[in-house]
């Protein structure tokens, strides 16, 4: 009964966001709703001091990277460097490759460092112009960028900076390096199974003679300046936020040390805060890298931007917080679920897989899937079973490198269900409803998850690491 109560909040959520329902409102009902029919004397305990506690935590760290990334976006946008961008790539590689354009933008983005969630905010200007002039249905740009920022740069490229390939080095000893051959191989089929798949979609749309698409929303404002900057201009900023977040993020730690406290007031003897910049120097890093990456754009085009800036600006924030709240109530929803003991029920079962490497595998990805969260669901199922699968790794000769990739991969498998916060926001941002995008943003999801197992497999035949 109490993996059923999971069961049915995990899929009436998915429902409800999958019809396009707030997932602001329906998270918590969703939420409160299991707990209600596992202990109704928890029903506000829960929300108060878990949801709530989760959601605001979210937020207080990650809001001011996603109106950044809005703003960074905004600007590009108002700048004419997006449509400058788009021109010189149609121009290289010709029209029939768009999607392959913003795909490697995407992915020199994530493996560069900067957050997925302001990938998105930063290439959709990129993504919609490129679309718009090779006349691609704007409904697969949100499968597009998924490719791109949510699958090979995210875990399985060896030495990405994302948090995904950074949570298990904790837990096996092992550093963001780990098993390169299997993460390149895995990286590979990712790419390429990917492509095939949204060229087809591309084509057959091309078939049935559909276009961009009309009557869109979200649609950024079309540049109205006379002359489009310098390709090598409108590229800077977007490799400045690249370099800078690389940078700060080794120059931070050294800088302020493990640990800065300040006391908050001047009146009274308030307790010091303490700030530890271990925990927190990744997200100033970002935070300093746009910030950069915002004063880049208004040097070079100071006039075009602050045009339309006051207006753009509102609509940049607006996005930002839609976006920001989505998945922070995404990210309570997922806490509360993995305290019910219905939760319990999925790990324990979950154990029983035989095979060590094909049960991290199936454990990573299912609770991934279930929180909604390839990070959250990563660090319960290893918290909860990495004992277990060192130890059965190396009764099986099993290196840790091999633990590691495994699991980095398998967490960005299934998280991307209906629910997931970077599904939701990537939708939000482009304008878009489940209905009429999230079938490539689920394929990219089957191809992601099926590579966790091509990887398996070659380290089973191979011995590669």
């Amino acid at each position: 009964m109490a993996f059923l109560i999971v069961l049915a909040a995990l899929c009436f959520l998915m429902l409800a966001a999958y019809r396009g329902y707030s997932v602001i409102l329906f998270a918590p009902i969703a939420a409160l709703g299991a707990v209600l029919l596992t202990d109704p004397s928890l029903v506000a305990p829960m929300f108060t001091g878990l949801f709530m506690e989760k959601m605001v935590g979210f937020l207080k760290l990650y809001f001011p990277v996603f109106m950044l990334g809005a703003v960074f976006g905004k600007v590009i946008e108002l700048s004419g460097f997006s449509k400058a961008i788009v021109a010189s790539t149609i121009g290289l590689v010709g029209r029939s490759r768009a999607m392959l354009s913003i795909v490697l933008v995407c992915a020199l983005l994530t493996y560069g460092g900067v957050s997925l969630f302001v990938v998105v905010f930063a290439v959709y200007p990129f993504a919609v112009e490129l679309f718009r002039e090779s006349n691609i249905p704007k409904r697969l740009i949100p499968g597009t960028i998924a490719l791109g920022a949510f699958t090979f740069t995210m875990d399985s490229l060896p030495g990405t900076p994302q948090i995904q390939n950074i949570i298990p080095t904790a837990f096996f000893g092992t550093t963001a390096w780990a098993a390169p051959w299997l993460g390149s191989l895995g990286a590979l089929f990712i790419l390429v199974v990917g492509m095939l798949y949204l060229e087809s979609r591309r084509r057959k749309a091309a078939a049935a003679g559909e276009g961009y698409g009309d009557n869109l929303i979200n649609e950024p404002a079309p540049f109205d300046g006379s002359k489009l900057a310098h390709p090598l201009i409108a590229l800077l900023p977007l490799v400045l936020v690249g370099v800078a977040n690389l940078v700060f993020t080794h120059v931070i730690p050294r800088l302020y040390g493990h640990t800065q406290s300040f006391v908050p007031a001047v009146i009274g003897n308030p307790p010091p805060v303490v700030q530890e910049v271990s925990k927190i120097a990744a997200i100033w890093a970002v935070e300093g890298a746009l910030l950069l990456g915002i004063l880049c754009v208004l040097l070079f085009a100071w006039r075009p931007v602050t045009r339309h800036f006051a207006e753009g600006s509102k609509a940049a924030v607006s996005g930002a917080l839609l976006a920001s709240m989505n998945t922070a109530s995404e990210y309570g929803f997922g806490a509360v679920i993995a305290a019910l003991p219905g939760f319990r029920v999925v790990a324990d079962a979950l154990r029983a897989v035989p095979n060590p490497l094909v049960n991290e595998a199936v454990s990573v990805t299912s609770l991934a899937g279930i929180t909604g969260s390839a990070s959250g669901g990563m660090s319960i199922a290893l918290a909860a079973m990495a004992d277990t699968f060192v130890q059965n790794a190396k009764a099986a000769g099993i290196p840790m490198d091999v633990l590691h990739r495994v699991a980095a991969m398998a967490s960005g498998g299934m998280d991307t269900l209906p629910h997931n916060g970077a599904v939701i926001t990537l939708l939000a941002v482009t304008g878009l409803t489940h209905r009429q995008s999230y079938r490539d943003v689920f394929a990219v999801t089957l191809i992601k998850t099926a590579a966790v197992f091509v990887v398996i497999g070659w380290f089973y035949l191979t011995g590669w690491v």
